[in-house]
């Protein structure tokens, strides 16, 4: 599934202290990738979370990867 992280991700300063989130949640990415590292499913996290969908998991993935991928100047 091709997703551009940026049109999924948000970082606001008055919405969870400026993290990265799902864009219209309250729901941080950070808080995506814990679910994965935990073993979770995509399907598992949607269950968990209606308000998301696949795109958006994906799209926590792929922000990951550019952060770890990131090389600092």
């Amino acid at each position: 599934m091709a997703v551009r992280w940026q049109d999924r991700i948000v970082s606001v300063a008055d919405v969870l202290k400026c993290k990265p989130r799902i864009k219209n949640t309250c729901i941080s990415a950070a808080l995506i990738l814990g679910y994965f590292a935990a073993g979770a499913t995509t399907d598992q996290i949607v269950a968990e979370f209606p308000d998301l969908t696949p795109a958006d998991i994906a799209a926590c993935l792929d922000y990951a990867r550019d952060l770890a991928d990131f090389e600092a100047a």
